[in-house]
Formats: C-alpha cells, structure tokens, sequence
C-alpha cells in the first residue's frame, strides 16, 4: 500500500505536477492539501483534504476487526446469549443489529471519502465552519472518557501476566494512590505509554497494527475455542446459554429488539467518526467491501466462537464465564495467561486507537487547528483520560450512567444530522474549500459560522434523547413505575429526532446552500466511481495539478 503524501516546503504553494508530492512517514500530519484560500483559523495539513487516499478494502476489514476484538466485545456478544432467548433468535438480533450498524457506517463513510476531510471537517457543511466544533466537543469528550476505560481494562489483563510470573507484585496490590493500586498503575502506565507511542508514529503505523491485530486476536482465539472445547468434549456443550424458562415469541420479540439496539449502541462510537478512516479510502466502493467482510461476517464469526468459549466453561469451571480475562486465568497454565493476557491486550488497544485516540485527535484540532496539530489532539485526550480517573467511576453504575450515558444519548442526533444534512438537504454535493474560509460570503458561514436550524436541532434531539436516557432510571429509583427499558432506544430515538428536525427546519426556512453538481468546485457524491474520477480530472481537481478539493484518488 502506498503511503500518504505531504505538501511542498510552503503549505500554501499549489503543487504544479506529481513530481511536487513528497513522500510522508506515513501519518496524516502533512497528508491534507492546503489551498491559498484556506483560512488558518480552520486549517491545518491534518484536516484539509486529503491528496491521495491509499486504504483498500481489507483495511477497512481490519479497521472493524479491531473494534469487535476486545473483551467488551465478548462481553458484550456473550450477554446477549443470557438474555432469556434462543440462540437462533439471538443470532437474528445480532445479524439485525450489525447490518444496521454496517448501513450507517457506510452513510457516515460516503461524505468524508469523497470530500476526503475527517468526521468534524465535513461536519462544517452542516453546522457551519464554526458550529462543527459542537459535535467535535462532543465526540471528542465521549472518547477520552472510553480512552481511560480500556487502558485500564487492558491494564487488568496485563496485571494477571504480573501476578503470575512475578509472584512479588501482588504486594503492589495493597498500595493505591487515588483509589488505583501501584501494580494497577504499573500496568495503566505501560499501556498509556505503548498507546501513545503508537498513536504518535502516525496513521500508516496504526494502519499497519490494525491489519496485524485483528488476525491475530482471532487465531488465539480459535485456539482457546479448540482447547475449551476439547477440554469439555463436544457432546457436552450447550449452545444455548439463555437463562430462566424459555419466552413465548411474543414475549421475546421485544428482547429481540433490545438486543439489535445494544448492539447498535456499542458500535455507536466508532460509527459516528468513521469518515475519520473513511476519508483514507481509494474509493468508496472499497469501503463499503471492508465493511461488508468487517462487520456481518466478521462480527458473526466472532460471535460464534464467543458462545462456543462461553459455552464450554460450563462444563469445563462449572460456571459459566463470559469474560475472556476470567477464562484465561481459571485455566491457569503459564502459557495461557501469558498468550491469552497479552492477545486480550493487543486487542483492547486496538479497539482504544481506532475507537478512542484517532476520533478526538481530529476533534480537538479541529477547535484549534492553528494550535493543536493531529497528534497534540490525540494528547490531549490521552492525558485527560488519565485525569478523569476511569477506574473509581467505571465500576459505579450510577456514574456511568450521568457521564457517559449523557454523552453518549448526544451521539444519535449527530448521526441523523449528518445523515439529514449530507443526503436530504444536501444532495450529497459539498463545496469543500467553503469549508476552509471565515468570509461572511462563504456557502457555510451561515449565521456568525453557524447554522442556527443544526444548532437548535441539536438542542431539541439532544435533550429529548438525554431525557430518554435518564428520566427512566431517575422515576424507577423512586418508587415510580419502571420504563428503563426505554434508554435502551436513545440512539434510535436521538438519530430518527436529529435526522427529522433537521429536514423540517431546512424545508420550512432553507439555510444549507444548493449546490449544482456541474460546478467545478463541489464534490457530488451522486456520481458513481467511474465518473466520478473522470469529472475530477476535467475539472483539474486530482492531486497530480494542485487543484484538489480533497478527493484525491476517488476511483
């Protein structure tokens, strides 16, 4: 795969042939095309487009793998086999859940793999130059909070590869320091530190790692599978792991439906800023591809193996376990816990760069891009996570619930008005260097650069989709009656709220301009890959004359 490219000594001097385009270390710092037009309040060589976009479809396979391979992801699979159903109504809310998942990645993906900016730039066309650093903020806070939630959860992994080869650090474990012990900060550190040394060598570097880390998290387990299984004998593993007497099909039918929405909930995050990666493919056909392999076939696999290790504890510990750090340690064999601890590890911190480092790098410089380059972004949020002391709220339901819970309800109206703002209103055409300029003249500048029906569609999907998050829980705690089933839908209700106010408002009283795909400096994701290219070349925008508007490769 070829690398990302960097502009000439001056970064505002137009290129004036291939020849001018330098190879780069591979990192999206240098990889944008800055135009004499761009505004340095709005641009630095992170965030402008992009001049050639290199990721195939098995990168995009990889990117996903990453983010199923964790132990929330286990976890997460696991649980929805004790939800009470069958298995095959389990694998059907699954299959559900994913290939929703995979249609709006591929909504969020399309906008910034044509534009070829990240997920806060493109967001300017819809909530103005200024008014995108709502969702950023937004994005951003979500995913420093997780950041320190699976540092310290691959930290747990890597303290039980302490215990058991250095049997004297347990004594670590009766000294803490801000409600964390010393061996827990040990482990938190060396992963904090491994983390931000990765994240630091640039996106072909993190490129590299996830094509290397999904494979091999599935090989160990496939092997820890076999083992469990064979351990158990085959005819004694249950396939079901649905507790308490089997449901009627009316009464499962709603589980049914809260299983899809806790699946689409926990790809949630990674959805939403998935431009972020999308923005590097070489076409958006290729992206879709990644993500079909990545998310139903990969996500299905994955599930499978998941019940056959959870399945096979039963008979092998005499309990059943759903957490693969619990499952390596009862095993108990050194040799395991060592592959075992560091696999869980290598693919926590897959899922914590590509889901948590990445997203707010590009968030937090877009507030500042004067300021904060790519990687001071990603820095911020990495220290951050350290100051929000993920470990004294993680285990504390009710905090979760008032942090992340809010947080997280405000990711559902950003898709719907991404979604409402690219394909309903927008046609899919963006004037990408009006996403660059502060003029009072430019096609987003809107209102003082915001867009005050975005603004007040966030608002009211937001307090509407918080409320549903909150409210339930609040009422059932005193006594009321118990509707908490109902923050299971925040996403759902937040999306569908953002997607439909946006269009009312655009409808009743228009503030995004109409843009006609014949005009030279609009990206129109309405043409197909062929066209596409061909409209690109006639209109001098490839990166090969300098004049691109960021869409770089796009065949």
């Amino acid at each position: 795969m070829a690398t990302n490219t960097v502009p000439p000594t001056s970064s505002t001097a137009p290129l004036t042939g291939p020849h001018d385009i330098v190879e780069a270390a591979g990192h999206p710092v240098g990889a944008g095309l800055i135009k004499d037009t761009y505004d340095p309040a709005l641009t630095n060589e992170d965030l402008a487009p992009l001049r050639k976009q290199t990721w195939g479809g098995y990168n995009f396979f990889a990117f996903w793998m990453s983010d199923v391979h964790s132990v929330g992801g286990y976890v997460t699979a696991g649980s929805l086999f004790a939800l009470g159903i069958a298995s095959w109504q389990v694998l059907i809310a699954l299959l559900v859940g994913i290939f929703i998942v995979m249609a709006f990645a591929n909504l969020v993906a399309k906008p910034s793999q044509k534009t070829g900016v990240p997920f806060p730039v493109i967001n300017r066309s819809v909530f103005g130059v200024l008014g995108a650093n709502i969702p950023a903020i937004i994005r951003g806070l979500i995913a420093m909070a997780w950041y320190g939630v699976q540092t310290f959860l691959a930290a747990q992994s890597l303290n039980i590869i302490w215990l058991k080869f250095l049997p004297g650090s347990e004594g670590l474990l009766h000294h803490s320091f801000l409600g964390l012990s010393a061996l827990g900060w040990i482990s938190y550190g060396v992963l904090w530190i491994a983390q931000a040394a990765l994240f630091w060598r640039g996106m072909e570097t993190i490129r590299r790692f996830i094509d290397w880390a999904g494979p091999a998290v599935y090989v160990i387990m496939i092997a820890l599978a076999i083992y469990l299984v064979a351990k158990a004998g085959w005819g004694n593993i249950s396939l079901n792991l649905s507790v308490g007497k089997p449901l009627s099909m009316a009464a499962a039918i709603p589980v049914m439906i809260s299983a899809v929405a806790i699946v689409v909930s926990y790809f949630s995050g990674p959805m939403l800023n998935f431009g972020d990666f999308s923005r590097y493919g070489r076409s958006f056909r290729s992206v879709k591809r990644g993500n079909l392999l990545g998310l139903p076939l990969n996500f299905l696999f994955f599930s499978i193996l998941t019940v056959l290790c959870a399945s096979a504890t039963v008979p092998v510990f005499g309990k059943l376990m759903t957490d693969p750090i619990e499952t390596v340690q009862a095993i108990g064999a050194p040799f395991a816990i060592l592959l075992g601890g560091l696999t869980f590890v290598t693919a926590t911190v897959g899922i914590n760069i590509v889901a948590n480092f990445i997203s707010p790098a590009f968030d937090f410089s877009n507030v500042a891009p004067k300021k904060i380059s790519w990687r001071m972004g990603g820095m911020i949020a990495a220290v951050g996570s350290v100051l929000l002391t993920p470990w004294n709220w993680y285990g504390n339901a009710q905090a979760i619930q008032y942090t992340l819970g809010v947080l997280g309800a405000l990711i559902g109206p950003l898709f719907g008005l991404l979604i409402a703002g690219y394909y309903l209103v927008a046609k899919q055409k963006v004037a990408v260097d009006d996403m660059f300029t502060l003029s009072p003249t430019g096609r987003y500048w809107y209102r003082k650069g915001f867009n005050p029906n975005a603004v007040w569609t966030m608002v009211i999907a937001g307090v509407i989709s918080v409320a549903a998050a909150l409210v339930p829980s609040i009422v059932a705690q005193n006594g009321g009656p118990n509707f908490t089933w109902l923050g299971n839908y925040g996403w759902f209700i937040g999306c569908g709220l953002g997607l439909v106010i946006f269009w009312a408002f655009e409808t009743v009283s228009p503030r995004m301009p109409v843009l006609s795909g014949d005009d030279p400096t609009v990206s129109d994701g309405t043409l197909d890959e062929g066209d596409s290219e061909t409209a690109l070349a006639a209109a001098g925008m490839t990166a090969g004359t300098g004049a691109a508007t960021g869409t770089g490769s796009a065949a």
